[in-house]
């Protein structure tokens, strides 16, 4: 990806959404920019109009830490769109990020043994792993039945492709019937993508699901403009599954040390809810579909 490009409409993007009232100036009544001017977002970095129009253009590399910061609390940054201006800036100084090796793009291996114990030992809840592309790369059994409008029958999707879920999300029908919530779960789909993609510009296969996606989905095309970005973290997801209907889980993302990139999601339902209830019979009928095959 182009990293100039990205750090320009990146910056643009958020001075944009930064009222004068928010920064605490006057707004007056001739202003022909949406959100703040440029003069105003260098005067409040304490940095030249010249220097920030430089960053703003993309030249951010040689960017101190202190001038970022700076930049980052006058456009009023959260924590992770902080961390994704930092990403932009290591990259265009030539720094791997989250200690990740650039690479091209590899199908993904078979899990290691040990992960695939560790998958095998959570019961009570869904366990799935995906790398920085979306893919799902290992599940646990009770994983695979949940996730089983993404996955199908066997271990990979239709055309030998292994599972995507950005893939699912914008291009398969059934995602507005697995996700109730379809839009939001699309706004966090491209936001974790784009940070992914400020972590590691360098992964082809990254670029590849990004342009696929931005040719067949309007919609994908429409969020990934808007450089939003955002970490999973934990919360609560509401699914409606084909065979046990309505679930509410509360799920927790762990990152793998020992596979840069890759993150384990686990949901898990409120004990004596009834999506707990939900989730034993979804158990249930994963253990007799195996029994049977």
């Amino acid at each position: 990806m182009d990293n100039k490009a990205e750090v320009r409409e990146f910056l643009m993007t958020r001075r944009a959404r930064v009222s004068p009232e928010a920064a605490g100036m006057a707004s007056g009544s001739n202003r022909r920019v949406a959100g703040l001017r440029r003069s105003e977002v260098a005067m409040l970095a304490g940095v030249s109009v010249e220097y920030y129009a430089k960053l703003e253009r993309g030249a951010i590399a040689g960017a101190s830490a202190s001038v970022l910061d700076a930049v980052a609390r006058a456009l009023q940054l959260d924590d992770t769109e902080r961390a994704h201006l930092l990403d932009l800036a290591r990259a265009a100084d030539g720094i791997p990020t989250s200690g990740r090796p650039r690479r091209r793009a590899a199908k993904p291996g078979p899990p290691r043994p040990s992960l695939e114990w560790a998958l095998s030992a959570i019961t009570d809840g869904v366990a799935v792993v995906r790398n920085p592309r979306q893919e799902i790369v290992a599940v646990n059994e009770l994983g695979r039945a949940f996730y089983s409008p993404v996955i199908g029958d066997g271990a990979h999707s239709s055309g030998g492709r292994t599972p995507n879920l950005a893939r699912f999300q914008f291009l398969d029908p059934a995602a507005h019937d697995f996700y109730p919530d379809w839009e939001l779960f699309a706004r966090m789909c491209v936001g974790i993508m784009r940070a992914e993609a400020g972590r590691d510009p360098h992964d082809k296969g990254l670029q590849d699901l990004v342009g696929e996606l931005s040719t067949q989905s309007e919609t994908f095309r429409t969020l990934w403009a808007a450089h939003d970005v955002r970490t999973h973290g934990a919360g609560t997801k509401r699914f409606t599954h084909p065979v046990v209907g309505e679930l509410t889980l509360a799920y927790e993302e762990l990152a793998l040390t020992a596979e840069p990139g890759n993150v384990m999601l686990i949901y898990t339902a409120e004990p004596g809810s009834p999506s707990a209830e939900r989730l034993r019979l979804l158990a249930s009928w994963a253990a007799t579909r195996a029994a049977v095959s």
